[in-house]
């Protein structure tokens, strides 16, 4: 899975990052909940002339349920490494000032982006000049590429920190099956382990976390995770910083095709301080389109594909996908 771009206001529009969707990063050291691998579905044997139906998911036991969290993470660790199925998509990113559409392009340098829609409507004649400007910079400044594929590969190992520290982070139980758009999934609830000691800064936003994991039983992926600080985090003593109780995260994750898994929606929330700084998030991602490019595709490919006007394909498997319809986290 990937992640991507987050603009808190329109003077920075032409100077867009990407958080990757197979790897759905938030902020203060990659904020993330990983996912993958449930049991299998099994079959019910047909008895004569009846059709073939499968037998429900078997209910978990806690050792059985701590176990399948661990193969989830390995599984996902390993997918967010396959560099072997780019693919484009639209990103639609809200928070309560500012609404942008972009065309991602992910290639083996990194993403591309090009800004398409502000609030819903149309670019202004200045805000096309700027991003067909911007374009052409980064094809004749490779070291600009180059800067924002460093950014994105610190962003995906601070990621990997905290999917490494999530076994240990909570403690996870089995409450029962719930009915997606994809099929049945394991519903996992999760609570603070007292006894988690993170070794890594960025694996400390785990701590005073509670919340669901949901796990698609036939393809063995994630399909959501909720999360809500039950209490503040201090960085540092307090020193650093502090992760306020209330903040929330949802994810939502989905097969777009050919059994490749991304991030469709994220939901992220959140007050914290950083030294002297508040920051205040309050930040939608919604992730459709998806379709393949070919692999090994460079960014300067991606640019020219951008700037012709081709736009990933709505056809099936790579329209908006909504995987339940369960109401976002509280604000």
């Amino acid at each position: 899975m990937h992640t991507s771009a987050v603009y808190p206001d329109k003077s920075s529009l032409d100077r867009p990052r990407l958080n990757k969707p197979r790897l759905a990063l938030a902020s203060l050291g990659a904020l993330v909940f990983a996912w993958t691998a449930a049991t299998a579905l099994l079959a019910q044997p047909p008895e004569a002339a009846q059709p073939s139906i499968a037998a429900p998911p078997a209910p978990l036991t806690g050792e059985e349920t701590q176990a399948l969290v661990k193969r989830v993470l390995q599984t996902e660790l390993k997918a967010a490494e396959d560099p072997a199925h780019p693919m484009q998509y639209r990103l639609r990113k809200m928070s309560p000032r500012l609404a942008t559409t972009k065309l991602i392009v992910e290639t083996k340098d990194g993403d591309v982006a090009r800004l398409i829609a502000i609030n819903d409507g149309p670019l202004s004649a200045g805000d096309q000049k700027n991003e067909e400007t911007r374009l052409q910079s980064l094809l004749n400044d490779p070291s600009l590429q180059r800067h924002r594929q460093e950014r994105e590969q610190g962003d995906t190992e601070r990621a990997r920190k905290v999917m490494r520290a999530l076994p240990d982070a909570f403690h996870y139980q089995f409450t029962g099956i719930a009915d997606t758009a994809q099929g049945p999934s394991y519903r996992l609830s999760f609570q603070p382990n007292p006894n988690f000691d993170p070794q890594d800064l960025e694996a400390q936003v785990l701590k005073g976390m509670a919340g669901e994991l949901w796990i698609d039983v036939a393809q063995q992926r994630v399909t959501r995770l909720e999360g809500k600080r039950i209490h503040d985090v201090d960085y540092g003593w307090g020193i650093l910083g502090k992760l306020d109780q209330g903040g929330t995260l949802l994810l939502e994750q989905a097969d777009v095709g050919n059994h490749q898994w991304r991030t469709t929606h994220m939901v992220l929330v959140m007050n914290a301080r950083v030294l002297l700084k508040t920051i205040k998030l309050d930040t939608t991602l919604e992730l459709s389109q998806f379709s393949p490019v070919a692999a090994g595709m460079s960014y300067q490919q991606a640019i020219q594909m951008l700037q012709s006007g081709d736009q990933p394909d709505s056809k099936p498997g790579s329209a908006p996908i909504a995987i339940s319809s369960a109401p976002r986290p509280e604000k």
